[in-house]
């Protein structure tokens, strides 16, 4: 008996699984680059990493090292500028008055800031700390820098700056900072690709278990990273002045406050290097404080018959205190005034960002970050080494990546690219020459092993006796 034919009801088909992204093939580019980046350039920003985190933490240090000359009992009436002044030349005449710092502090020194001064380096001057209101020197240091460092918080700067090699020293710095944001950013995106079961970090062991911290707290630390890469590159030698050259094509320069004493006053307050120019210090800033300009200020000397005196809120705090203003030295007349609200964009922003970079913008919570995210990075440097380790053996020690990543990229992607990054290693040159120096060099070593390899088995087939097709 016949049957009927049974009709199977078809089941719906699946959907069909996501085509990879089209950002996919460039995943091995991205990993062989955060590989040969993170083992080439990781030396240089562990150095950077360990001496800016000593640097951090030297602004608290200062008060612990120096106490003598940079506190004092806090009394009822502070002594005129003028009579500070005096007393600092009275036990330091030599050298020239070049500015007198006045803190906001009730508990803190003045430092008079005398130039040219035999036995100091010509880019530091010798502060001298006077007890405000007994006028009672308390000694004197060397000071380096618009945020007043003293000798150790000077040697971790110029260690952290240029291992104290002078401007060819600087390079490490700049490469380091010109490679931080690129390593920080490939791993971020490599740690955005894998899938959410491989980031974790519980119930592994082994190199994925390095993985996975390495990868979480790269991922937290990132931003903080991609910051100090910018800011950083900002007053650099190279890429600082093709960003300079930048913002100046902009019309988003520093502006600086006109000092020019001109007509019949020019000349009456020439310098004499006690601080006793035209109407005095005490008359100049009282000028200052008509125009809102509250402490911490530095008052500055004029250079010569026919500059002005200047000054210049200097707490670089939240929110910060920078206008400044230029007093003509025969009458007190205010000349000039200029207002940090009045900064273009982009100078506020390098203000702030060198500010936040340096740990002064939030002080000592600032200082704490930097020291976090140093710390951050010598942790990740540690356990990148330690992943390339656990890749096991291959000639020395881990296996790299396998060349050819970029022949995976397809063209609309790959050409742009390289043009973006042509442009990129122009303005920031310790970027560029040694990306370009890594290509070449990789490229020289594959061809190598490839006719190396050919050569191979070419001559076990005439060993064997067999033939091969082209």
């Amino acid at each position: 008996m016949p049957t009927a034919p049974t009709t199977t009801t078809a089941e719906p088909s699946r959907p069909a699984a996501p085509d990879p992204s089209r950002w996919a093939p460039l995943r091995p580019l991205v990993l062989r680059l955060h590989f040969y980046a993170g083992v080439l350039v990781a030396p240089f920003l562990l150095v950077a990493a360990v001496t800016g985190f000593l640097y951090a933490a030297s602004f608290q240090a200062e008060r612990f090292v120096y106490p003598q000359e940079t506190t004092v009992p806090a009394g009822d009436s502070k002594l005129p500028i003028g009579r500070q002044v005096a007393a600092a030349r009275g036990a330091h005449p030599e050298g020239t008055l070049s500015a007198v710092r006045l803190s906001a502090e009730e508990d803190a020194t003045t430092r008079v800031l005398l130039s040219g001064v035999p036995g100091v380096d010509e880019d530091h001057v010798l502060a001298v700390f006077v007890d405000p209101y007994t006028g009672r020197v308390r000694g004197a240091l060397e000071q380096y820098g618009s945020t007043g460092a003293l000798p150790l918080r000077t040697w971790i700067d110029e260690f952290h700056r240029d291992l104290h090699l002078g401007e060819h020293g600087r390079l490490y710095s700049e490469l380091a900072a010109s490679w931080l944001w690129v390593i920080a950013g490939g791993g971020l995106v490599l740690w955005c690709a894998r899938r959410r079961a491989q980031r974790k970090v519980r119930g592994t062991n082994g190199r994925r278990r390095t993985l996975g911290l390495h990868g979480t707290v790269g991922v937290w630390t990132a931003v903080g990273f991609l910051f100090l890469s910018a800011t950083g590159l900002t007053w650099s030698t190279y890429a600082g002045a093709n960003i300079d050259e930048l913002r100046t094509s902009l019309g988003q320069a520093t502006p600086s406050i006109s000092v020019t004493v001109d007509g019949e006053h020019a000349g009456h307050g020439s310098a004499r290097g006690d601080g006793r120019h035209g109407v005095g210090l005490d008359r100049v800033l009282a000028a200052a404080r008509a125009e809102g300009l509250t402490d911490p200020v530095e008052i500055v000397p004029p250079a010569d018959a026919s500059s002005a005196y200047v000054v210049r809120q200097i707490e670089r705090g939240w929110p910060g205190k920078q206008d400044a203003v230029a007093v003509e030295p025969a009458t007190g007349e205010v000349l000039d005034v200029l207002r940090f609200a009045d900064y273009p964009v982009l100078a506020k922003l390098t203000r702030w960002g060198i500010d936040l970079h340096t740990g002064v913008l939030f002080g000592p919570v600032n200082q704490i970050a930097l020291m976090g995210l140093a710390l951050s990075l010598v942790l990740l440097i540690v356990w990148g080494y330690r992943m390339w380790w656990q890749r096991g053996r291959a000639g020395m020690f881990g296996r790299p990546v396998p060349r050819g990543a970029w022949r995976q990229v397809p063209p609309q992607i790959l050409v742009p690219g390289m043009a973006a990054i042509a442009v990129l290693g122009y303005f920031v040159p310790l970027l560029g020459i040694p990306l370009a120096a890594f290509l070449l060099v990789d490229i020289v070593l594959g061809e190598i092993a490839h006719r190396r390899g050919r050569g191979s088995r070419g001559g076990r087939t005439a060993r064997s006796g067999t033939s091969t097709r082209t």
